[in-house]
């Protein structure tokens, strides 16, 4: 794609958070202007509102005109396994059994560089084809599948966040590393990579089962070692892998205890799914800062269970939430499909998530869970310039149902129950254009 000049402007419907849509009425919450612009220098939103006040302010500015568009920040997706996106939607497990059958075999081939580097590319080019602009991602056990990633995410100037799975037992061969050399890796990963462009390494025990208490004391005094990383892992996805857990941890007040031992918790540390808590793990994830990576498509896929997002997120007392692909136990890596998830499970537990919350879970709580929200997830002034340019009309059906939408959170529940990657037109990475349809499809 070509680079912008200097100083250009989005034009077309904007939409921004104002406020979190869980705290005020979601209505409260949002700036919606029908004729909005979005002003960049230097990679960065400078300015935003009415398109007629805001260009004026910059005179100069060219401007890249979506009429009947909706322009707003780029996708978070807080939690994917970007080795697995080759086995989406494979057939009839589990989880235990899905790591086992499908998920431990793809992730060996990450091994090679070369192979490594070629998913790498594929993935992040389908995320900026659905307008996913930053993302938490797990690699593979291999310091070579880091390296892809981040060298991958490097060349497109992306905010990602990865790091290498931490497995020294109870996984095949070729994906164990032991405490030494798994710290010693990460280590080295961190030194390499974490703080350039806009690179963020997640200190990675794939989940306690796969980790003895030697490896989960190594990763604490790595995160404690390194407190601007981040940390990443599994919690209470399946109700055998629970059973597991406690065999393995039999001192361990529960699953989280099994973390919480070794310092795995607080500010920064992203527990994927958390689907069957006990009481005594909400209140500590509530008290510590931690925070939960809702995982819907993938929930429901692999029969993990209906996450309970009334009771921890839309609450007096709310655990910071974001929403996940979880490619690929998720069967998508559209925004779109994980919201209407989203919206599905919690309507099985008797609670409607509201569009404009949905919509907010999947920008600025994921970035609240990876801490960066002050960077990302909004179209804010000083924000970094990741933005996503919507088409409301995208296909024949999408445009017959527009005709009776009255409201902006009609218009985003009509998109997130049935718009594809065809509603993105475009897809801009710190100010660049890094995905266009219409140059897409030639």
């Amino acid at each position: 794609m070509m680079d912008h000049p200097k100083s250009f402007a989005i034009r077309g419907q904007t939409l921004a958070f104002r406020d979190d849509p869980f705290r005020v009425g979601p209505e409260s919450a949002v700036d919606h202007c029908e004729d909005g612009a979005v002003v960049i220098e230097g990679g960065r939103i400078v300015d935003v509102g009415p398109a007629t006040e805001t260009l004026a302010r910059h005179p100069g500015a060219a401007v890249d005109s979506y009429p009947d568009h909706l322009i707003m920040a780029g996708f978070v997706d807080s939690h994917a396994h970007y080795p697995q996106m080759e086995i989406i939607g494979s057939y009839g497990e589990q989880l235990l059994e899905w790591l086992e059958t499908y998920t431990f075999p793809a992730e060996t081939k990450y091994a090679d560089l070369q192979y490594a580097r070629a998913g790498a590319d594929a993935y992040l080019d389908q995320c900026l084809a659905y307008g996913i602009t930053s993302a938490s991602v797990f690699s593979a056990t291999y310091p070579s599948s880091v390296d892809a990633l981040f060298d991958a995410a490097l060349e497109r100037n992306m905010r990602i966040a990865t790091g290498k799975n931490l497995m020294d037992r109870n996984c095949p061969e070729a994906l164990r590393d032991d405490v030494r050399s798994g710290y010693d890796d990460s280590k080295a990963l961190i030194s390499k990579w974490h703080g350039r462009g806009r690179l963020t390494y997640a200190v990675t025990p794939r989940f306690a089962i796969t980790s003895t208490r030697e490896q989960l004391e190594a990763a604490g005094a790595l995160w404690r070692e390194h407190p601007t990383t981040l940390m990443q892992t599994h919690m209470s996805e399946n109700l055998a892998e629970i059973r597991w857990t406690a065999e393995l941890f039999p001192d361990a007040p529960d699953y989280l205890g099994a973390y919480e031992a070794f310092g795995l918790i607080g500010e920064g540390a992203n527990f994927g799914h958390c689907i069957h808590l006990t009481e005594r793990e909400i209140a500590r994830l509530k008290e510590s800062g931690s925070a939960i990576s809702h995982c819907p498509t993938s929930n429901a896929f692999i029969g993990s269970g209906l996450f309970d997002m009334k009771g921890l997120r839309d609450c007096a007392d709310p655990i910071r939430v974001g929403l996940a692909t979880d490619i690929g136990g998720g069967s998508s890596l559209s925004m779109f499909d994980t919201m209407k998830a989203a919206y599905e499970i919690a309507q099985l537990r008797g609670y409607s998530l509201h569009p404009l919350r949905a919509l907010w879970l999947a920008t600025m709580g994921s970035a609240g869970v990876l801490k960066m929200d002050d960077k990302i997830g909004n179209l804010a002034a000083g924000n970094e310039a990741d933005v996503v340019v919507l088409d409301l009309n995208s296909t024949p059906l999408i445009r017959r149902r527009m005709r009776e939408v009255e409201s902006l959170s009609e218009a985003v529940f009509v998109q997130m129950i049935l718009a594809d990657d065809r509603a993105v037109r475009a897809t801009y990475v710190a100010g660049r254009k890094l995905h266009d349809r219409d140059v897409a499809n030639g």
